[in-house]
């Protein structure tokens, strides 16, 4: 079988819960990067033994980050570039697809969609997730944003790819999974939060805003206080989370403390 002219990066820290699965499901992949941030556990290990390339990465609190990093020095064999987490797993289906659509001369990205799983069980109401994280290297990289003082994450978690060019979607969808346990959930969207209220603070200071469509009606609603009522009604009623029975209810819940999280953090950012 030919292998697929496609590069898969996969940033990792200790994810050798995770690891094994989200590998083995991309053999069909040319060139398979692990990037990773000095992992404690077997990560490495397994990454190695599963026939990955495995690069180090140390971040020194400045741009780039971790992805933007491999973009700019890893040898990447291919133009076309799918950037994963360890804890999302492609389907046949989705690699089907973009083994097509990636021939299109039209398109230098995509934007792909999960499947959502929370507390071991598959969701399939509430608000979707989807990101551009199927793009040409030369069309396109991660948003650099000015962080240097404050920063905790050496991945771009919440910057979005700038892509050159038109961006189509894929509808199939990847597998989103974590087999960590529910402490690990509440920590990193703890750091997430940090990293949110200082990014919005930032913005409320700048008159310099180059952001999306959802960046804006976040940071909109976020303005007005609301957005922690207002997703988790939108979540739980309007997209019928409540179906997915009390696991659709604690997501919500959770996402909606999130989103108050947020908006607590930058109201101390104020009076400091």
């Amino acid at each position: 079988m030919n292998k697929i002219p496609i590069t898969v990066i996969v940033s990792v820290k200790n994810e050798a819960l995770n690891l094994p699965l989200c590998l083995s499901k991309l053999n069909r992949f040319d060139q398979i990067i692990v990037i990773d941030s000095d992992s404690t556990d077997d990560t490495r290990a397994i990454a190695l033994s599963m026939g990955a390339e495995v690069l180090q990465f140390k971040w020194n609190g400045k741009f780039p980050k971790k992805r933007n990093w491999a973009l700019q020095n890893a040898a990447i064999k291919h133009d076309w570039v799918l950037f994963l987490d360890a804890d999302e797993f492609v389907t046949d289906d989705f690699v089907n697809e973009i083994e097509f659509k990636t021939k299109n001369p039209n398109y230098n990205g995509y934007t792909i969609q999960f499947e959502n799983y929370f507390m071991g069980k598959k969701l399939k109401y509430g608000y979707g997730f989807k990101k551009a994280a199927l793009f040409k290297k030369s069309k396109g990289a991660y948003e650099k944003i000015e962080e240097d003082l404050w920063s905790s994450l050496d991945m771009e978690v919440h910057e979005h790819p700038v892509i050159k060019g038109k961006v189509g979607v894929i509808n199939a969808k990847v597998v989103h999974k974590d087999f960590k346990d529910l402490d690990h959930y509440i920590s990193k969207h703890n750091a997430y939060s940090t990293w949110e209220a200082h990014r919005y603070y930032q913005l409320k200071q700048s008159h310099h805003q180059h952001l999306s469509l959802n960046q804006k009606i976040k940071y909109g609603l976020l303005n007005t206080g609301l957005l922690p009522a207002f997703y988790f009604m939108g979540a739980y009623f309007l997209k019928l989370g409540f179906l997915d029975g009390k696991e659709g209810f604690y997501l919500a819940r959770f996402k909606a403390h999130y989103f108050f999280q947020i908006q607590t953090k930058a109201e101390l950012l104020k009076v400091k």
